[in-house]
């Protein structure tokens, strides 16, 4: 039978084989629709009968939500719908069929397929491929929720989406299908069971959800049957056998409350999650950035730094309001400027008579600027006449007051003055906190807080004069108060000073016994005379802290101590007194000195050609010279390179006075003996502040101060340079208007290689858009040439911009300009080719375009020479532009040649920013061209009051309005801008106007927006009536002329009056002005001036022209040279390019060409051709420097001679030492330098053939022996003198040892070696090879021998002691021993011996000879010998007790082991000294020895070890102090016999070592 459908109730029956007129769902496949009139009896399909009915049996149980959730609310049920579809549609794109798949199943199945089908994916019920049909093919066709959702759009369900379906059939009311009688007999199980818990009303609701959800399945299953070609008998009889399909939903409602709740869990999904922070701070999508955009505030007076900086932060900080103007008005204009002090403040400063005038100015602008929030060029073109000097009587005359400047340095102090206020907020709330009164702060500190040194200054002082007092108090609680909950507070820093521990005992009440109080002497000090006297004391000051002496004799401290901490906390409470500390701030401002002496690396490092060389030796300069330049931040610079040390002192006399002047408010009258006493104290005390406190103070400001100001004056700097070269209008070409735009073909060769660079050419038009580019190979072949002026003549641009990247750009300017000249006389009059100028223009900005991001996204196309081509053109039709759209990477400009890269980055961007902000508000900006032109909306961000995130929404709204404002009311009617934004902004955003206005002329469409003249010129919207005044006076008319126009329609017929000039000269503004300041004091006279400047032209060129490169500028960008390193007498490296009769050509490194004529090459006279060839290099010496841009020529003049060149340059390129210089210190280094280098000269290099022989020393030989393997020999030079050698030895890694060798006889030139080598006095060997073998490496085997054996343990010693004490922890029963290498004295162990647990590790030395070990003076020929000793040597301590002392600790070694480094006296290399006996080194390899000194059996140890030791102090041999034995002592008479022999030691063993070794004590 046919797979049961329906269609859609209104579906025609002729449209079935439409394929667009059903669908099944998208996570389904669906089934061909049944013709009509189908059979529907399956007995004529026997064998697909069983498969229907399964498929129908599966189609039955579906994944639907239960009858129950059909009483969620329709909110969620959507939510679901959405959801379950979104699903759908993701499955529905994975299970897609592809073409090969359809076309198989065509040809089985015979059915015709025009869309896809899905596969049958594993584990879902709800899919079923398609049955053919016994009819002709029917399409299978699918569609997406938003068809079904379209009524009109035919549909057909199988039978799988019935229930999907059902939720949507149930909110619609279905009075087309009618209800069988039946269903009222229907009796429900979940009724019966509810039984009387549930009332009639809810029964009767209960039945009415029952028959609507019963409606819909039957509207579902069969209200057409005919269509699936079912009957309604056969759907009943499926429905009693399989059910509705909702019987086993009760196993679904979890799961679907489940991914409900899920579903609502998940957290809304922001862009936080997704993208990274640095992403999006560099989007301005932060919370900071929504905040900024929100508040009705300029965005740059939001920000704490400037809005270039990437890393620019939300300022908090809180407005002025008019209470403060006052005050900050007054407390600002001392801090303006020296020139404002100069004019302003002195009696006969030029403008003195005005300085109310000022104040009144100072005043308004901080009105402007911090209660109102106007930016400062809004103040300077809006408000100019409020910050100058208006005379009535005289108005022709005004007096500016403030300048831009003082207007962006009143900005700043501002800035400053509002932090000052938060400050003395933040000490007055901590004033409270403390709970105390204080007079002197009351009275006193707090109306002098002027600065903020002195606030931090204050809050330290309350901190330290009551932090102790706030701890120890406590709060009283009564029982009726309400309770507290555990308040966590943060911890306090729980470092305690001495003059807090010091208060806390009885010196502090000695101290009380000075007779003043230390804020006392502060108000002495600070007033003319004293008004607080000392109270004197009866004893002098020793007797009188005697009474403070504690009685206990085990706690008592001496008197003069206890005077001394009395002394420390009055010089402590002076010192930390604010207003001292202001004290010697000003006399450090007015007499610091500051000196430089250069370190040990600095004398050295810093040379006369050094840029630090000018302030190596500077001694005593005064700081106020240092604040116009940046060489205090060379100082710094240098000082954290280590090069230098800075010194800040007070001047001598200043700190006398300074130091009398506290004496004097300190000390007693009295004449008395005790109050002298007394004075000495004070005096001692008085010296203690400065010295601790009160100096240091003042140096650390200092330095900050001028530090502060030298950055300041090096930012006005670089912001100068900046404005020189964007304060300028468009290039001008011969015929344009002033202040138009010019089409420009841009040009470059690059490195100007003619194998490997092409020349690139790019043509804007005057709106800058790229028109054409191409490139050339050159301008020598015809075709490029014709090519090139084909061009010209197509585009005809107004100008030739030309840069590069080397001197050979010149020479395509000298082709352009021939090329360009010849076509002019050549040609005809109906082909002329235009006179085009060809310049340089600046290329910084191109050289960053050309590889930036943004150049990639606006010419992809391009190559980056191209890219450099657009950045030149954009150059010369607006440098604003281009220095606007760098953003932050404008730092990478040199604005300063020498001392830019001192300037931190924030300063100097800010600095940049406030030049931009500028020059945008003085050209203004054009808002809808803004909106469109991605590059010219850069200029946006620096208009008054926006930034880049006010600029950036802005945008985003005018493009949302359509991208066209037609009048500046746009703003606020369709809140565009806030009303503080649109004030600051308003006159700065033109809004350009039709070539023939024509205004409303009436007032009845006010809600249409009509333009307005006005809005294209710089006039503010608040004067708009001003200048409609001015307009209908110039036109002479009356109001009722222009009653019925649009109120701006009389400034439209002026503007186009041809006449306009004359008619506005003729109005006299003066009086205008004095009349309108009269009535209503305003002040408009600067406003008026700027109102007939407007309409007489809108927005008019103000700026001055443009500036071409001068010829150093241009040849500085083509090679880097500038005047210092292009100059008469520097000496430079050339190579011969062509050699003449007469002269040769050669070419510096830079590419620059020079000439030497035939008289500067050589003394002789030869022809240069038998003197020099080409590609020879010489040197010579700048004897002229040849500029001329016009024709394109840069050369030098070069003087080859050999007199010439001997003289070398160093007087020019020498630095000029300061005139605050120290000549002796310099002369003293220099000699001192002088002598070095005469010791390195005289100094002869030996020459021994010997292969272990290198010219090192010691720190280069132990360097080459660091990788080489132990025991390896380095033999070099000593220090000593020719008749001494030094051979190093390697001992184990980063462990050397030194040995001094005398040579005999000695060689007086050293060049030859001696025929003996003496070693430690006593050692002879007749050749090198003899002492290596013999000695070094004879000493080498032993300490190899004693490395590998068992005992040895590598590491420190401090590893072997925790060897030993961890191996005793386990063995108590047992003791412990152990070697390691000595690294204090290489050539030595150290042997460790732990008796028990209860003790302490013992080190004895072991000392390495190359035939035998020595423990103290015991020899021992191999290592069991060497262990055997050890134990012999302690059994007999611990039973004789030879060793006395206290118990523990080390052995002591006496003096240093002269075997590490070359001692300095002397500068001998040390060895082993004479510790070795006289005779020859032993035959390592066996035998009897030959040498005399091999000690026998039973003898002696060798000389040295008996009395003195060499190692200074005791011998190894006798008792050394301090020793005690580390167990026991067996009790015994002193005469007590040998010990018997160790275990495991032979006794004539022990009797051998036992006669040796108990020499001298034992």
């Amino acid at each position: 039978m046919s797979s049961p459908v329906r269609d859609h109730d209104h579906a025609p029956r002729d449209d079935e084989d439409d394929p667009m007129q059903g669908s099944g769902q998208e996570d389904e496949e669906g089934d061909e629709v049944a013709p009509a009139g189908a059979s529907d009896d399956s007995s004529e399909e026997p064998e697909e009968d069983e498969e229907e009915e399964r498929r129908i049996r599966e189609g039955f149980i579906v994944d639907e939500d239960e009858e129950e959730e059909e009483e969620e609310p329709e909110r969620e049920r959507k939510k679901k719908r959405r959801k379950k579809s979104h699903h759908r549609h993701r499955d529905e794109e994975e299970d897609a069929l592809d073409e090969d798949d359809l076309e198989l199943l065509e040809e089985n199945t015979g059915a015709s397929y025009s869309r896809r089908l899905t596969r049958i994916r594993p584990g879902r019920e709800t899919e079923s491929p398609p049955a053919p049909s016994s009819s002709r093919a029917r399409a299978v066709i699918e569609s997406s929720d938003e068809d079904l959702d379209n009524d009109d759009f035919p549909r057909v369900h199988d039978i799988h989406s019935i229930w999907d379906d059902e939720r949507a059939a149930a909110g619609r009311d279905d009075d087309d299908v009618d209800m069988d009688d039946m269903d009222n007999f229907i009796e429900y199980e979940d009724e019966e069971e509810a039984g009387g818990a549930m009332d009639e009303n809810e029964r009767e609701e209960r039945r009415r959800e029952r028959r609507r959800l019963e409606k819909a399945r039957r509207r579902a299953f069969g209200s057409r049957p005919e269509l699936a070609g079912i009957d309604q008998n056969a759907w009943e009889e499926i429905h009693e056998v399989f059910g509705d399909g909702h019987d086993y939903d009760w196993a679904l409602v979890d799961d679907e409350e489940n991914a409900f709740e899920e579903e609502q869990a998940k957290p809304e999904m922001k862009y936080q999650d997704v993208f990274e922070p640095s992403e999006i701070r560099a989007r301005l999508l932060t919370e900071d950035d929504d905040l900024i955009r929100a508040q009705d505030i300029p965005e740059r007076m939001q920000l704490a730094t400037s809005s270039l900086s990437p890393n620019a932060t939300l300022s908090i900080h809180k407005t002025l309001t008019e209470n403060d103007l006052d005050d900050a008005a007054s407390w600002v204009i001392t801090r303006l400027s020296s020139r404002k002090e100069r004019d302003f403040f002195r009696g006969d400063g030029q403008y003195h008579h005005l300085l109310s005038d000022l104040v009144q100015a100072i005043t308004c602008a901080l009105r402007y600027l911090f209660v109102q929030e106007f930016e400062v060029p809004y103040i300077w073109t809006h408000k100019r006449d409020y910050i100058s000097f208006f005379d009535p009587k005289n108005p022709r005359a005004p007096v500016e007051l403030l300048s831009l400047d003082d207007l962006w340095r009143l900005y700043s102090v501002g800035q400053k003055y509002r932090s000052l206020l938060e400050r003395r907020a933040a000490l007055n709330a901590l004033y409270s906190r403390f709970g105390v009164s204080d007079d002197y702060f009351e009275n006193e500190v707090r109306k002098r807080v002027e600065t903020a040194e002195i606030a931090a200054d204050a809050i330290e002082w309350l901190g330290m004069k009551y932090r102790e007092e706030k701890k120890n108090r406590f709060d009283v609680q009564f029982h009726d108060d309400e309770e507290q909950g555990d308040v966590r507070k943060p911890k306090m820093p729980s470092r305690v000073s001495a003059y807090e521990l010091a208060k806390k005992t009885i010196a502090s009440k000695l101290a009380e016994g000075f007779g003043i109080k230390p804020h006392e002497v502060v108000l002495n000090f600070l007033s003319d005379h004293n008004t607080h006297f000392v109270e004197e004391q009866e004893l002098n000051p020793l007797a009188y802290a005697e009474q403070f002496v504690d009685p206990d004799a085990t706690r008592a401290q001496p008197a003069e101590e206890l005077l001394a901490r009395a002394r420390m906390i009055i010089a402590t409470e002076l010192g930390k007194d604010p207003l001292l500390r202001q004290e010697i701030r000003n006399a450090f401002k007015n007499n610091a000195l500051v000196s430089v002496s250069p370190t040990e690396r600095g004398i050295a490092k810093i040379d006369e050609n050094h840029p630090y060389f000018n302030f190596k030796y500077l001694l005593n300069k005064n700081a106020g010279d240092m604040l116009q330049s940046a060489q205090f931040l060379n100082i710094l610079a240098a000082e954290s390179e280590h090069l230098v040390t800075v010194s800040i002192t007070l001047r001598p006399e200043a700190k006398a006075n300074f130091e009398r002047k506290l004496n004097d408010a300190f000390a007693s009258d009295s004449f008395s003996d005790t109050a002298r006493a007394w004075n000495e104290e004070r005096s001692r005390v008085v010296q203690e502040t400065l010295e601790h406190h009160l100096i240091p103070v003042g140096i650390k400001w200092v330095r900050e101060w001028i530090r502060e100001e030298s950055e300041d004056y090096l930012a006005k700097q670089c912001a100068q340079s900046l404005r020189e070269r964007i304060d300028v209008a468009p290039y001008t070409a011969p015929g344009m208007k002033r202040g138009d735009t010019p089409s420009v073909m841009a040009m470059s060769w690059g490195k100007g290689d003619p194998h490997k660079d092409s020349i690139a050419i790019v043509f804007l038009d005057e709106a800058g858009r790229l028109r054409e580019h191409t490139k050339i190979d050159n301008l020598v072949n015809t075709e490029n040439q014709d090519e090139f002026l084909d061009i010209i003549k197509r585009r005809r641009p107004d100008v030739i911009a030309i840069g590069g990247f080397s001197i050979a750009t010149t020479k395509l300017s000298r082709r352009i300009k021939e090329l360009l000249e010849g076509a002019k006389n050549g040609a005809d009059r109906f082909d002329e080719v235009p006179n085009i100028p060809v310049i340089y223009v600046h290329d910084e900005v191109a050289r960053i375009y050309q590889h930036s991001p943004r150049a990639d996204e606006e010419f992809s196309a391009l190559t980056p020479l191209g890219k450099y081509c657009i950045g030149l053109a954009r150059y010369a039709q607006s440098p604003l532009n281009e220095y606007a759209a760098l953003g932050s990477d404008i730092s990478a400009i040199t604005f300063e040649e020498e001392y830019q890269q001192l300037l931190p980055k924030e300063k100097l961007l800010t600095a940049l920013e406030r030049v931009l902000v500028d020059v945008v508000n003085k050209v203004g900006v054009d808002i809808n061209r803004a909106v469109t032109d991605a590059y010219y909306q850069h200029l946006l961000r620096y208009v008054c009051g926006l930034g880049p995130r006010k600029a950036q929404v802005l945008v985003k709204k005018i493009a949302s309005m359509g991208g066209n404002l037609i009048n500046r009311d746009q703003f606020i009617k369709n809140g565009l801008l806030t009303t503080k934004i649109f004030l600051n902004a308003a006159g700065f955003l033109r809004i350009m106007q039709d070539s023939d206005p024509k205004p409303a002329k009436n007032r009845h469409g006010e809600d249409i927006d009509v333009p307005d003249p006005l809005d294209n010129t710089r006039v503010h919207p608040e004067d708009y009536e001003l200048a409609r005044k001015m307009a209908t006076d110039a036109l002479e008319l009356d109001e009722e002329d222009v009653h019925d126009e649009h109120p701006s329609h009389v400034v439209s017929v002026l503007m186009q009056d041809d006449d306009n000039v004359k008619k506005l000269d003729d109005l006299n503004l003066d009086d205008f002005a004095v009349n309108m300041f009269e009535a209503n004091n305003d002040k408009k006279r600067h406003t008026l001036n700027v109102i007939r400047a407007e309409l007489l032209d809108p927005f008019g060129e103000r700026r001055p022209d443009f500036v071409l490169p001068t010829d150093w500028e241009v040849l500085t960008m083509l090679t880097g040279e500038t005047r210092r390193t292009l100059r008469m007498g520097i000496v430079v490296s050339v190579q011969v390019v062509r050699v003449k009769d007469q002269f040769v050509v050669v070419r510096l490194d830079s590419g620059i060409e020079g000439t030497i004529s035939r008289r500067y090459l050589t003394d002789t006279d030869l022809p240069p051709p038998q003197v020099v060839k080409q590609g020879q290099t010489l040197i010579g010496v700048i004897i002229e420097v040849k500029l001329d841009l016009a024709q394109d020529l840069f050369s030098v003049g070069l003087s080859a001679l050999e007199a010439d060149v001997a003289s070398g340059d160093s007087q020019f390129r020498r630095s000029k030492p300061d005139e605050a210089w120290d000549h002796a210190q310099y002369n003293r280094d220099k000699e001192m330098l002088a002598r070095k280098k005469r010791a390195e000269v005289d100094r002869t290099r030996r020459v021994i053939k010997h292969p272990n022989f290198h010219n090192f020393n010691s720190q280069q030989a132990e360097q080459f022996l660091e990788k080489q393997q132990r025991g390896d020999v380095v033999i070099r030079p000593s220090s000593k003198g020719a008749n001494h050698l030094a051979v190093t030895w390697k001992v184990d890694d980063k462990l050397y040892q030194h040995i001094d060798v005398v040579e005999l006889p000695a060689d007086p030139t050293g060049q030859t070696p001696g025929s003996k080598f003496v070693v430690d006095g006593n050692l002879q060997f007749s050749d090198l090879d003899e002492l290596i073998v013999n000695h070094v490496q004879a000493m080498a085997r032993k300490v190899e021998e004693l490395m590998v054996h068992e005992k040895f343990k590598p590491g420190t010693e401090d590893d072997l002691h925790l060897f030993l004490r961890n191996f005793v922890a386990a063995n108590p029963s047992k003791s412990a021993y152990g070697f390691t290498l000595n690294r204090k004295r290489p050539g030595h162990f150290n042997l460790c011996y732990l008796a028990n647990k209860n003790s302490t590790v013992q080190t004895w030395p072991v000392r390495v000879t190359p035939h035998a070990y020595y423990l103290f003076d015991t020899p021992a020929a191999g290592v069991p010998e060497l262990c055997d000793a050890f134990k012999v040597r302690q059994k007999s301590m611990s039973l004789g007790g030879g060793l006395g002392g206290a118990a523990g600790g080390k052995t002591p070694y006496g003096g240093r082991t002269p075997a590490v480094r070359t001692p300095a006296p002397g500068h001998a290399t040390p060895g082993h000294m004479s510790v070795r006996q006289v005779g020859r080194t032993p035959n390592p390899y066996g035998g009897a020895s030959t040498h005399p000194s091999a000690p026998a059996p039973g003898a002696f140890p060798p000389p040295g070890y008996g009395g003195m030791s060499q190692y200074g102090g005791q011998q190894y041999g006798a008792p050394p102090a301090g020793f005690q034995t580390p167990s026991y002592q067996q009790p015994g008479a002193p005469g007590f016999g040998q010990p018997p022999a160790p275990p495991g030691v032979h006794p004539s063993r022990a009797a051998m070592i036992q006669g040796n070794g108990w020499q001298g004590g034992f």
